[in-house]
Formats: structure tokens, C-alpha cells, sequence
């Protein structure tokens, strides 16, 4: 069902110093921005590191403490996915919501405390082609 990392999702109070700063650290700009949200891509299989307005934050995030970070996994249908997570005792984190074209996620939390991110991500295609 998980066929492969999509993208790994930091929260951050201020976007714009992170974007900075792993700016820096990774030694690229974001290749892919919107109001709220910038992306970079890393690594030798290019995966997503997301950084995400701590505004949007599943449950309130943002309010102090460690910003966390949610990993998704590329999945074909993420209503299925998610229905089947559901049916093994996982608790929904956050719902199935539509980012954009190409792009639908929903988290839970798996029996252990987890959350585990599912997501059908356009770009993880283009990259698989």
C-alpha cells in the first residue's frame, strides 16, 4: 500500500527564516513555493522536505514546543488509504483534504502514539516516470 517517502513536513512559526535557513543548510532555493508552504527538493532521489506555516498545523500546531514533523507516503488513493487505516484502529490527525492540484493528503495516529501521513502527490509521479 505505501509505495514510497513523499515528503517530510516541518512547521515553522516564521516561514521566511526557515526558508532562509534551510536555504542555507541545504545549499538550494525552495523549487516549489506558495503563500504559506515552500518545498525543497533533496537528496539522491529527490524526495520533498515541506515547510509549512505552523498556522496550519493539524490541532492548533505552532503554539510553542517542538515543531514536530508529519512524514508522508505516496499511496494511489488516499480516501482507500485512509479508510484502511481507519478500519486497523488508526485515529484520524487530520482529515482528507485537497492542497491543490495533484495533491491530497490525510494523516492519523497509528495505534502507537505515530502519526503517519498518506498522500497522493503529483510530484512523486513525475519523479517515478
Amino acid at each position: 500500500m505505501l509505495r514510497g517517502l513523499t515528503t517530510v513536513s516541518f512547521w515553522a512559526a516564521d516561514l521566511d527564516a526557515a526558508k532562509s535557513w534551510y536555504t542555507e543548510l541545504l545549499g538550494v532555493e525552495p523549487y516549489f513555493e506558495r503563500p504559506g508552504y515552500a518545498e525543497f527538493r533533496l537528496g539522491d532521489y529527490q524526495h520533498e522536505l515541506g515547510l509549512i506555516d505552523s498556522r496550519y498545523a493539524p490541532g492548533g500546531g505552532g503554539s510553542g514546543g517542538s515543531g514536530g514533523a508529519v512524514v508522508y507516503w505516496h499511496v494511489d488513493d488516499v480516501s482507500a488509504a485512509l479508510e484502511r487505516l481507519l478500519s486497523l484502529g488508526a485515529k484520524e490527525y487530520e482529515p482528507l483534504t485537497e492542497r491543490g492540484p495533484g495533491f491530497v493528503t490525510a494523516s492519523v495516529t497509528d495505534p502507537f502514539g505515530n502519526i503517519l501521513g498518506v498522500m497522493y502527490n503529483r510530484h512523486y509521479l513525475d519523479v517515478l516516470g
